[in-house]
């Protein structure tokens, strides 16, 4: 295949088969799209001549597309409500005797909160999808899911209760416990991610686009929320109330959501896959070799560890691209880009001393995500074994000086500011989210398609855990920026 030809360029995206198991190398560098083997006209990704492959159900009023999409929100929305609840944050470690107060005095502890969050978010997380791949066949996605899911209900429920505790004694242990109920959250977040986007990868690739928009959806949903209560709310402890409160809701109907999945006709001929290996056959029902779903790692069903070797000679490259893409935003956004303020601020506008840091970090980034995220929808180039792919997500290393120059406060050490105008950041924002969703989402839709069927949930979660090693150095990274400012 031509690297820079669309993964669907033969075909509508509801209708992309996935890889053989038995390519060549050779054969996988071929259009994903095109089998001649299999029917454009099926809706489904079944082993030709299968009897299955004509009886394969519609997904009725897309309501599995909607599932995941709502899924892919609420993997992502629990970290996102964290880190853009700043105005609460800083309240709660500064100011804490005036509830009425906006306006809140630095410390130590406010001035790197960004940092310090990133930190505690993403190492843990490394940790969790290192234990979800090597746990991924001793116990079953829905257990790994709905524990997940219950673990961080609980923590934001503790969190929403705290809203109303006073701290102002105590803003060290407050601090502390913080860090550690984000680490549980974000721990929890990345099994749960890491399992679905496992599970999606044995659906055709709307459902793993879906999942993925969902994310970037769950960033803007979380913006505005933000935005909404901080305008809306007679105090700081009131908008992070309802702000909390909205979160604990829709972790909720997660867990519903998920519980209703199996009843739909088009989920469960997918997600037999993960007993059998191939859609449209039933449970324990073992595809022939040379089939899809056959290979030899599916000759043993007892094997409690994917094998690593054949997923990464498949996926190195994308797996990398994922890792840079999200090492170069978590280290801008949201230590350097929430720093950046307006070039008028105290000017006594709400725009400028209240809403500028809400909408040109928070909400533009997590909008022009959104966006670069449901492009690749209908647009997937760079293809999956093109050199470009890699070279763009490199070009995105200008964005870090970028931010630097900016008018990012405090500044201690680094004092010149080149970008004296309030529209550069919010350029440098929109290219920061864009370039992220869109090379972002390729190489995570791309991964567990390269890989033989039955190896596609392993690949989904080793492709997760590239995505959250970048979050790690890369909140690590940010934490050395934000003092070298």
């Amino acid at each position: 295949m031509d690297g820079t030809e669309p993964l669907n360029a033969s075909v509508n995206s509801s209708y992309i088969p996935v890889v053989a198991t038995s390519m060549s190398d050779e054969e996988n560098t071929e259009d994903l799209s095109k089998d001649e083997d299999r029917s454009p006209l099926l809706p489904c990704e079944p082993h030709p001549g299968a009897l299955a492959a004509r009886q394969c159900p519609e997904d009725s009023y897309c309501m599995v597309y909607i599932i995941f999409f709502l899924l892919g929100i609420g993997s992502l929305l629990p970290w996102n409500f964290f880190i853009t609840a700043k105005h609460y944050w800083l309240y709660k470690l500064s100011n804490s005797s005036n509830p009425e107060g906006h306006e809140e005095p630095h410390s130590d502890l406010s001035d790197y909160f960004e940092s310090y969050i990133s930190i505690a978010s993403t190492v843990p997380s490394v940790v969790c999808l290192v234990l979800s791949y090597l746990l991924v066949n001793r116990f079953s996605s829905t257990a790994r899911i709905l524990s997940s899911l219950f673990v961080i209900l609980i923590v934001f429920i503790v969190t929403t209760v705290m809203v109303k505790v006073d701290v102002s004694n105590c803003q060290t242990q407050f601090f502390a416990g913080t860090l550690v109920s984000v680490a549980f959250v974000s721990g929890a977040s990345n099994v749960f991610s890491g399992s679905v986007f496992g599970i999606s990868g044995h659906f055709p690739m709307r459902i793993s686009q879906a999942l993925i928009s969902g994310q970037a959806m769950g960033g803007t949903l979380s913006a505005v929320a933000s935005v909404v209560d901080l305008a809306a709310a007679n105090s700081v402890t009131d908008s992070a109330l309802a702000y909390f409160l909205t979160a604990d809701i829709f972790i909720l109907l997660c867990i519903i959501l998920y519980l209703l999945l199996p009843r739909f006709a088009y989920a469960q001929y997918y997600m037999r896959a993960t007993h059998s290996g191939t859609p449209g056959l039933g449970e324990g029902t073992r595809p022939r070799r040379g089939e899809v779903g056959s290979n030899s790692s599916s000759d043993n069903p007892l094997v409690s560890v994917p094998p690593l070797k054949p997923i990464l000679s498949k996926t190195w490259v994308l797996g990398f691209c994922v890792f840079y893409v999200f090492f170069i935003s978590i280290a801008i956004f949201p230590a350097i880009s929430s720093g950046i303020q307006s070039m008028q601020k105290d000017s006594g506008s709400p725009w400028t001393d209240t809403y500028f840091v809400p909408l040109t970090s928070f909400f533009l980034y997590n909008v022009a995500d959104f966006c670069g995220r449901q492009i690749t929808a209908w647009l997937q180039v760079p293809g999956p074994t093109s050199k470009v792919l890699p070279i763009l997500v490199l070009c995105r290393t200008i964005l870090v000086p970028l931010f630097v120059f900016c008018n990012y406060q405090p500044r201690y050490h680094v004092h010149r500011v080149f970008f004296t105008h309030d529209l550069f950041p919010v350029i440098f924002v929109s290219l920061l989210g864009f370039s992220n969703g869109y090379l972002g989402t390729l190489p995570m839709i791309y991964g567990p398609k390269v890989v033989p069927k039955d190896l596609a949930e392993p690949a989904g979660v080793l492709m997760s855990f590239f995505l959250t090693l970048g979050l790690a150095v890369g909140s690590a990274f940010s934490v050395l920026l934000v003092h070298a400012i």
